[in-house]
């Protein structure tokens, strides 16, 4: 068991998604990074989408009640275990009472705990994810709040030896594939929607702009500021199925990007869609940063996902080989 001492609004249990379901209302949730949670996950020997701590108000508080294995990803979070820094995208046992703190990130906005086994809370409609619009899943359908305490499904601790192990992040890992923020603003891929043609002239800003994050963004959707882009001629549009990434215009002229908690129909137009392998990077974008769209296409977003799948399956092959090694140069 693990037991809260401190947390925020928003922190909740998150795994990979709820799918199968839009055709019913039902939204996908899961982690905003999925990339993170996936990671931390495979340096704990864990399912990629075993249930995780989604972290994205700090600071962070919970003490162990038993031995365990933990990992740390996603936000630059001045991780400490006891007080002790602990490196980031880093695995490490635990021990029964010792306490975990998450810091507030430098940059980022959402940290993952993730833990051998995976929490053990009820799955609904397949997965453990909470929906807090839906008000199910995770814990009670609501976000963690202190004394909560949370089982663990499967306590695994002889995967990780002492000390612990990291994966490289990828930001440095996938440099070549996810070029580095310019002046402070991330370049976010996207390809031209259904309704793209009907802004006209207007279209082309959508891309030489600079937008920024409002306040009024959340895991529903992110909320753009910034000049506005209005169809060319008025109309009127049926409500139509929409997912994670889509771009929709509504009438003031400042786009939403939707996001995991995504609406499962609207009646917006589509300007764009991001390419989902750059969701876990505005998964990581701040209230209040900027973004840049980078008009893309499909080849384009194909390579860039070969290019994780290679990652991610590096750390897949090299956790079993490198826990091995550690465990035998600790038993010389």
């Amino acid at each position: 068991m693990i037991e809260v001492l401190q947390t925020g609004p928003l922190n909740t249990v998150q795994d990979l998604g709820r799918f199968g379901y839009r055709n019913i209302g039902v939204t996908s949730s899961g982690a905003m990074d999925r990339l993170a949670l996936t990671v931390g996950n495979l340096l704990l020997g864990n399912e990629d989408g075993a249930a995780a701590l989604e972290i994205q108000t700090f600071p962070f508080r919970l003490r162990f009640e038993k031995d365990a294995a933990v990992a740390v990803t996603g936000a630059d979070c001045d991780a400490r275990l006891d007080g002790r820094l602990l490196p980031p995208w880093w695995a490490m046992p635990v021990s029964a009472g010792q306490v975990l703190e998450v810091g507030t990130p430098l940059k980022s906005a959402r940290a993952y705990l993730c833990l051998a086994g995976g929490l053990d809370v009820e799955p609904v409609m397949g997965s453990r994810s909470t929906s807090l619009r839906g008000g199910f899943g995770g814990l009670e359908g609501r976000f963690l709040a202190a004394n909560d305490r949370l089982g663990i499904a499967d306590v695994r601790i002889s995967a990780v030896p002492d000390g612990g192990f990291g994966a490289v992040p990828p930001e440095t890992a996938l440099a070549a594939h996810f070029p580095a923020p310019e002046d402070g603003v991330l370049p976010v891929r996207a390809i031209p929607a259904g309704e793209y043609t009907l802004f006209g002239d207007e279209a082309e800003r959508f891309w030489t702009q600079t937008w920024k994050i409002s306040s009024q963004s959340d895991r529903t959707g992110y909320r753009l500021s910034g000049d506005p882009i209005m169809l060319a001629a008025p109309m009127e549009m049926r409500s139509h199925g929409v997912v994670p990434g889509v771009v929709q215009m509504p009438p003031a002229g400042e786009p939403i990007i939707q996001m995991s908690d995504a609406n499962t129909a609207g009646g917006y137009p589509k300007i764009a869609g991001v390419a989902e392998v750059d969701l876990w990077r505005l998964g990581q974008a701040r209230i209040g940063s900027r973004i840049r769209f980078i008009r893309s296409d499909v080849a384009e977003a194909r390579a860039a996902e070969r290019a994780v799948k290679s990652y991610l399956d590096d750390i897949r092959r090299t956790v079993p080989m490198l826990s091995q090694a550690l465990a035998a140069m600790s038993r010389r």
